[in-house]
């Protein structure tokens, strides 16, 4: 067994990506299992990479919420000869991913709303602290026995920030980018909100709402023209079904902002979400078409001195 810096001990590896794996491991000072996030061997080292999962440990340390996954340390560890390969130590969410639950179908669609309110509430406490994920998609999405956790701020970028990557990437998961990140347009809110969109869909229908069987036909010109309705599901509030089509919008400001998304569908299942106290409602990011419930909804919000509304799914 490997052991960082003398006291995170890596017990079982329980995730790998193209630019990192997961460790189940064992914090020897506060006595508890983490999970460590660590460079795969294969990456490029220097100085670039250690501050680039520096940064992201930032970004996520920064948040502080119910539903995102906490981040508790970095740091290098020689773990191959003549290497320092950087870390992120971060709280062990146990359960299964949401990739993993559709894979059996689609969800209930009141467990889906509530799984996606809550992913709207953690994307609120990103957006708040100007912060975009740029990669919301069924496998950053954790489901455990107190809710649900956002994960993988791997890729996040400061609200405004330009596309930095080389001509020909594309940063992120192609089935879930918005429209003008396929123009290299900047990181915004609103980019998550397609990618949240998406999800809710997958999640109502268990298929993508594009017709396009592959990423090349994704990523071409006719790949996203006409989006697949919705399938009848009894009992989903037509609202519910009009906020995953506007999240889907071409337009960035035709989109809801993720503390109006968090509301609706909280209130649509009544469930209880975190949402940030001091962001205010701005009125070009309100729905074209409000409800008295949402307009009390919103109003309990901003009367908020401090505090949560709490709840989880299933709850």
């Amino acid at each position: 067994m490997r052991t960082l810096d003398g006291r995170y001990r890596l017990d079982q590896r329980i995730g790998i990506g193209g630019m990192s794996e997961v460790w189940r491991a064992h914090d020897a000072v506060l006595d508890r299992m983490v999970a460590v996030k660590l460079v795969s061997p294969g990456q490029p080292d220097g100085p670039a990479s250690v501050e680039r999962i520096r940064a992201e440990a930032r970004s996520a340390a920064r948040l502080v919420h119910p539903n995102v996954a906490s981040v508790h340390d970095f740091g290098t560890g020689g773990t191959v000869p003549g290497r320092e390969l950087p870390y992120i130590v971060m709280e062990l969410a146990e359960g299964q991913t949401l990739a993993a639950h559709l894979r059996a179908g689609p969800l209930d669609w009141r467990i889906a709303v509530r799984v996606c309110a809550e992913v709207s509430a953690a994307l609120a406490a990103a957006h708040a602290h100007g912060i975009v994920h740029r990669d919301i998609k069924p496998a950053n999405v954790m489901l455990t026995p107190s809710g649900v956790k956002v994960l993988d701020f791997g890729i996040a970028a400061p609200a405004g920030a330009a596309d930095t990557a080389p001509e020909g990437i594309v940063v992120g998961t192609p089935a879930y980018l918005a429209p003008e990140q396929l123009r290299r347009a900047p990181a915004t809110p609103a980019a998550d909100m397609y990618a949240l969109g998406v999800l809710l869909y997958c999640c109502l229908a268990g298929r993508l709402p594009y017709a396009a069987e592959n990423v090349t036909q994704l990523l071409g010109p006719q790949g996203r023209q006409s989006l697949r309705p919705l399938p009848e599901l009894p009992g989903l509030p037509a609202e519910v079904a009009d906020l995953c089509r506007r999240c889907l919008a071409d337009d960035p400001a035709r989109r809801p902002s993720s503390l109006v998304a968090a509301l609706l569908l909280a209130e649509a299942v009544d469930a209880r979400v975190y949402v940030p106290m001091h962001e205010p409602l701005m009125p070009r990011q309100r729905p074209a078409v409000v409800t008295p419930w949402t307009d009390r909804a919103a109003a309990e919000v901003t009367e908020a001195a401090a505090g949560v509304r709490g709840g989880r799914p299933g709850g």
